[in-house]
């Protein structure tokens, strides 16, 4: 094609197939000398950091201390180096049990030189607040200062330095071991879809077909297949939502959510008006769209694997990886061409896997790696519009990470909620894009139902996950969950959230059991939906401001990584999540499209 649907003019397709990436840039293989190397020398240095500063903090000056917190960050800079490169290694084909091999030695290497490095953070929460503010007027300890505060938040939950050590020599055959065992039985299965054996990712493609039965078949292979495996999946999810009840009973966390919340470095009564914001709106947003869409296809509800589907009539348009690549530069460009520089990075250099394949994480991410080297954006591309706002979306982490490594491994990363900010904001600029040039009434509705349905997948959907995610961790705590009382509460859930216009057949009830974030990060998905209900009210400043002051505020709350809380970083906008009103606002621009919906019929 030389022209989109929305009428951007694309420059030359000169890259038509999905790229891989090269994992070069960190080592050429798992068994390149240098990697080896690196291990070696750092469990050397931690061993010699260890002798050097272990029990003697409290009586160091602060050229001292600020001196170890810049070699105890070089230390993680290597380690953190090796351990991406295993992850993303394996990653890239999870069904290779070599690579979980290595990726479990490599772990195990990790936890025994950061063991010797434990006490560290242990013993910089045992400092008064009196010693460490004089420490701190040293400019060496000065500057990481944001860093400090994020390790004495966590003082009240601070076992004593055995139980700190036990629980972190026994993590990687504890949650890190269930969450092996969770991606080797999902990346192990094979969907049976008209005589074709899919893996998940490909089955779950077959969902936005243009023909109907295309995804009734996929999804109800989906749900058959799922089942297959439900009694380990449900094993897996009972024993990490105990292990969990465990530890924070230790802690003294108040709640299943509470950790979370404080790694977020967001108040607990922020997440509540968040979450109760949303679900009180489900009818606003969900139970009204998916009832304008069952219409749209003829019938008074929809069926469930309807939710995602292209609107009646609307051809299967593809775009070539080439073209995607022009429409995320070109949207990132009229923002700023600051951005489009930045993200152009990843498609100059193998930095994006892309490419569909057997065994592959069936997901999408933006691997930060280390501020020294470079982040490394992994998805399933089909060439879906919606691939491209996948593509935009971790480009936008991309964007924010880069930006954000001039405050060094310590500082560099961002709490959940923010982190999101970036991705959802790059969505925005494509869809936006796209939308503002597109003339034609019915691609119009298509491309605003799109955007709806992706919006309803980020905000309502990844609420249901964590109400879902909530009853889970409250239920484990009286008993143990089955299978089928699992799968009872994931249908209670979703009915709640998508509405009376949505119909669940008894195979769907097995479908939250290859969600990722319930395994890998407890209480994730919340961030999904405050990122984008902030990216919401952080967009209308744009618009109604202009870009060029907007955007140098922008960039400045990207550059500062983790360096700053929530309020701080949207205080230079006029925008504040703790107003009652905030979120609100937010939704409400989900409920203006799904308001230009009903007036385009």
């Amino acid at each position: 094609m030389d022209e989109t649907s929305a009428g951007l003019v694309l420059e030359a397709d000169t890259a038509p197939v999905p790229p891989s990436w090269d994992l070069g840039d960190l080592y050429e293989g798992p068994d390149a000398e240098e990697l080896d190397a690196d291990l070696t020398s750092a469990l050397a240095e931690a061993q010699s950091f260890r002798a050097d500063y272990a029990g003697k903090l409290a009586g160091m000056s602060g050229s001292t201390f600020g001196r170890a917190i810049a070699r105890y960050e070089a230390l993680f800079e290597r380690l953190n180096k090796a351990m991406s490169f295993g992850q993303l290694w394996y990653a890239s084909d999870m069904a290779d049990s070599a690579r979980g091999r290595f990726l479990q030695i490599l772990q195990e290497r990790y936890n025994a030189i950061s063991a010797e490095t434990l006490f560290f953070t242990l013993e910089i929460n045992q400092l008064s607040d009196e010693l460490l503010e004089k420490m701190a007027l040293d400019p060496d300890v000065s500057r990481y200062r944001p860093w400090l505060g994020d390790v004495r938040q966590y003082r009240p939950h601070q076992l004593s330095d055995e139980l700190e050590g036990i629980l972190h020599d026994k993590s990687v055959t504890g949650a890190r071991a269930w969450a092996r065992l969770f991606d080797q039985t999902i990346t192990e299965l094979a969907f049976d879809v008209d005589g074709q054996r899919l893996s998940l990712a490909d089955t779950l493609n077959q969902l936005d077909s243009t023909s109907p039965a295309v995804r009734r078949t996929a999804a109800k292979a989906l749900g058959r297949g799922l089942r297959t495996r439900a009694d380990v999946f449900a094993l897996i999810v009972n024993t990490l939502a105990k292990d969990k009840e465990i530890e924070d009973k230790w802690r003294k966390y108040p709640h299943p959510v509470a950790l979370r919340n404080l790694s977020n470095k967001v108040e607990d009564e922020v997440v509540e008006a968040l979450v109760g914001a949303i679900r009180g709106a489900y009818a606003d947003l969900a139970h009204r769209y998916y009832r304008l869409k069952a219409g749209w296809f003829g019938h008074d509800v929809l069926d469930y694997w309807d939710r995602n589907a292209p609107l009646p009539g609307a051809d299967e348009q593809r775009y070539a990886w080439g073209e995607a690549q022009a429409i995320v530069l070109d949207s990132f460009r009229q923002f700023d061409p600051r951005m489009a520089e930045v993200a152009g990075r990843f498609f100059n250099r193998p930095w994006i896997d892309a490419a569909p394949r057997v065994g592959k994480d069936p997901g999408a991410f933006c691997h930060p790696v280390v501020p020294s080297a470079h982040p490394y954006v992994l998805m399933n591309y089909y060439g879906r519009p919606r691939d491209i706002m996948t593509l935009a979306h971790e480009l936008g982490h991309g964007v924010h990470q880069i930006l954000a490594a001039d405050q060094g491994m310590l500082m560099a990363d961002t709490p959940l909620t923010l982190a999101e900010t970036a991705s959802v904001f790059g969505e925005m600029l494509v869809f936006r894009a796209l939308l503002d040039q597109q003339r034609d009434p019915a691609a119009r509705r298509r491309l605003l139902a799109g955007k709806v349905e992706s919006m309803l997948n980020t905000v309502v959907r990844q609420i249901a996950f964590h109400e879902f995610e909530r009853r889970i961790h409250e239920e484990r705590r009286i008993s143990e969950l089955s299978a089928t009382r699992l799968g009872d509460i994931w249908l209670e859930v979703q009915q709640e959230s998508l509405g009376p216009a949505m119909r669940f057949d008894e195979e769907y009830r097995h479908y939250w059991s290859y969600i990722p974030h319930f395994i890998h990060s407890p209480f994730y998905v919340y961030a999904y939906a405050f990122g984008d209900c902030l990216v919401n009210s952080l967009y209308q400043v744009y618009r109604e401001g202009g870009a060029g002051e907007f955007a140098d505020r922008y960039f400045e709350m990207l550059r500062a990584g983790g360096t700053l809380r929530h309020d701080a970083l949207l205080a230079p906008f006029g925008l504040a999540p703790g107003d009652p009103t905030f979120w609100r606002r937010g939704l409400d621009v989900i409920v203006g499209f799904i308001d230009e919906l009903e007036e385009l019929e």
